[in-house]
């Protein structure tokens, strides 16, 4: 949707009729009677709106109230203020605390109006491409992400066990492309390069010594009873014989969708240690007769898979890119 609207706040009904009227021709007016009902439309309808304008002397709560309510909670909508000459002392200081684009003095003269409404709108639409541009920015950024921590667990996964550790890192993929792994918005603005960087090299580095604790915890007895009482102990599920019982997806994926900056515990690093260790197919599937967002793992019905291509983590990666992050 796309934001088009002008929200008009004041507490003057016959001022927000006239405004209406003068206003129309240039954008669709959502109006409101007071500071608290200018703060419901937000919520309900932020999106829609481009443009605030309010009147800042109103009973109760002032204008500038509203102004700062707008400023942190909908940051994008270009904020306006209205006043009588005698006020323009508050908004001066309004617009030097940052919280308006413009004020507008009262009475309104129509051309003047319509020709900073106008910039206000060119202004909000400018904004909305510049934070489209910076969410697809964002998007390729956390899937370049995701595939630099699929490669790395790749290289330490060979180097934890002695066997081949290529299927169990596919295995490990593949249930977390099924889980669903996905990245939340990160404030990529606080990272530099470098400082991601050394984040992920500790992040790493924690990731392998949790990795050779819990091949040594895990033992020799590889009998599927133990094995899955394991599994179900170290990442907090349910043992059913050969299979295990989950609440959520996540601890299948911690170890991909984590925020920078986060040092992983033991307990993330369980899965694809206790995968390297089986060394075995897997199946993973949505839980029977549970609650939403439950699965299962359990022990492949057939114990022979294909091996891995040779570019399986390549294509991985793609899937990673391709799939919906934000979901």
């Amino acid at each position: 949707m796309s934001a088009d609207k002008i929200l008009y706040v004041d507490d003057e009904p016959m001022a927000l009729k006239y405004f209406e009227r003068l206003v129309s021709p240039l954008a669709p007016v959502i109006t409101a009677l007071s500071v608290e009902q200018g703060k419901a439309v937000l919520r309900e309808r932020g999106d829609e709106i481009a443009v605030l304008v309010t009147d800042q002397r109103m009973p109760g709560a002032h204008g500038n109230e509203l102004l700062r309510y707008t400023r942190e909670f909908h940051p994008r909508i270009v904020r306006m203020l209205t006043t009588a000459y005698s006020e323009l002392g508050e908004a001066i200081e309004a617009i030097n605390s940052g919280e308006i684009y413009r004020y507008i003095t009262k009475p309104w003269e129509l051309a003047s109006l319509h020709a900073d409404l106008r910039n206000a709108l060119e202004l909000a639409q400018l904004r909305n491409e510049r934070d489209h541009l910076l969410r697809e920015k964002l998007l390729v950024q956390q899937q370049q992400l995701l595939g630099s921590r699929l490669a790395s667990l790749a290289m330490l996964g060979a180097g934890v066990v002695r066997a081949d550790s290529n299927a169990a890192l596919h295995r490990y993929a593949r249930t977390a492309l099924a889980a669903g792994c996905h990245m939340s918005d990160l404030a990529w603005h606080q990272w530099d390069h470098a400082g991601l960087l050394q984040a992920e090299a500790r992040r790493g580095i924690a990731i392998a010594q949790a990795l050779g604790r819990w091949q040594d915890e895990f033992g020799d007895d590889r009998t599927p009873e133990r094995a899955f009482a394991l599994l179900a102990q170290a990442l907090g599920g349910q043992a059913q014989g050969d299979s295990v019982r989950l609440s959520a997806a996540a601890p299948l994926t911690a170890l991909l969708d984590a925020a920078p900056g986060e040092v992983p515990p033991d307990g993330a690093s369980a899965w694809l240690a206790w995968l390297l260790w089986w060394n075995a197919p897997v199946e993973l599937k949505v839980a029977e007769g549970g609650a939403a967002g439950e699965w299962t793992l359990r022990a492949a019905s057939a114990p022979e898979e294909a091996a891995p291509p040779p570019d399986w983590l390549e294509r991985v990666i793609e899937q990673f890119a391709e799939g919906p992050l934000d979901r």
